[in-house]
């Protein structure tokens, strides 16, 4: 037991820092970063895809807050005790700094505020959906980092070289001081990294589209997520001896796989494209803006110089019905550019018949 404590892993000190008034916690700076660093894999990967410029910032306004609330929906709903039980406080319901969300309920109406922020550009929501499933990945990585600052959502005791250490202040009851726990959070940090390689060797290499990528993560992070949760002793909904967390993820692995084979079966061979019926850009038209906003691209067609009326393209004549050949042409060869070739007075009869 000392030589596994010896090498355990240490739990941060603290979790939140006092800029003057104002605390800085360690969980929404990991919520925050993981946040950019999905935008930003977003943006690369949509605009490669042949998306507006500017589309993911301004779809991302729209997706935070309704992500946000849809993620602690669902961890208020699936952890009702804290707030509703014995002891609980129904307006901690409210305090998303000290941690608490469910990815389902971020991912639910995430994806509402997504379609509503494209459809506004005239966009469809699958492939914006594959242009941000790896990112979703990384975010969420990052974000378990929170988890590990505020030493919560840890696993079941174990001897293991990289057990992790719980401050007593932070220990479940009924374990001794200096026990050693699962890193969940670790995990999965290293699950999700690991899937996002996956996920992109996958799309690659069978050319996924039509939001069949974003469906592909949904069922690598659920297949994680099971074993991960599994470990997890926190408090918990029980269904059937299983967390309910459990019964999601297979629920929501099972929808996800029905989702990647239909769509597979009715998009094969059919191009995709990026903007809903009807919303198609035109040639000359600005892209991916309704009335009163700042266009973001526009759709340049270069337009070649119209020919001049009679004269000769190809060893046709411009204008004449039918591709109609130059007068003479299989009778003498065309005049060269040194040539001094008399034009035509306004008197003369030019039109064939001397």
């Amino acid at each position: 037991m000392t030589s596994a404590v010896l090498a355990a892993l240490p739990s941060p000190p603290q979790g939140v820092w006092q800029l003057g008034p104002l605390p800085v916690r360690a969980y929404a700076l990991a919520i925050l970063l993981g946040g950019v660093a999905a935008w930003w894999i977003l943006d690369r990967r949509y605009t490669a895809k042949g998306g507006p410029k500017d589309t993911a910032i301004d779809v991302v306004f729209w997706m935070v807050p309704f992500g946000i609330v849809g993620a602690r929906l669902y961890h208020v709903v699936t952890t009702p005790e804290p707030y509703f039980g014995p002891g609980g406080n129904p307006w901690n319901a409210f305090a998303i700094w000290n941690g608490g969300l469910g990815i389902w309920g971020a991912v639910a109406l995430g994806a509402v505020g997504a379609w509503l922020g494209l459809r506004r550009r005239g966009l469809r929501l699958a492939p914006f959906a594959d242009a941000l499933a790896p990112g979703l990945l990384v975010a969420q990585a990052i974000g378990r980092l929170g988890n590990y600052f505020n030493q919560e959502l840890y696993g079941k005791a174990t001897t293991l070289p990289w057990g992790l250490r719980i401050d007593d202040a932070h220990l479940v009851p009924g374990y001794p001081s200096g026990t050693l726990f699962h890193p969940t959070f670790l995990y999965e940090l290293v699950w999700n990294l690991a899937m996002v390689g996956v996920l992109v060797w996958a799309e690659r290499r069978f050319r996924l589209g039509h939001g069949r990528v974003f469906w592909l993560y949904v069922m690598l992070y659920t297949l994680g997520r099971v074993w991960i949760e599994y470990l997890r002793i926190d408090t918990a909904e029980i269904v059937l001896g299983l967390r309910l967390n459990v019964w999601t993820s297979i629920l929501i692995f099972l929808v996800a796989l029905a989702f990647f084979v239909v769509i597979g079966r009715r998009t094969r061979g059919v191009p995709e494209s990026l903007w809903l019926p009807g919303r198609e850009p035109v040639e000359g038209t600005v892209a991916g803006t309704d009335d009163g906003q700042e266009p973001t691209s526009t759709v340049t067609v270069a337009a070649e110089p119209a020919p001049v009326p009679g004269a000769e393209v190809d060893g046709q004549v411009a204008g004449a019905p039918g591709g109609a050949r130059a007068p003479g042409e299989e009778h003498a060869p065309s005049a060269s550019a040194d040539e001094d070739v008399p034009s035509a007075s306004a008197d003369e009869d030019v039109s064939g018949r001397g």
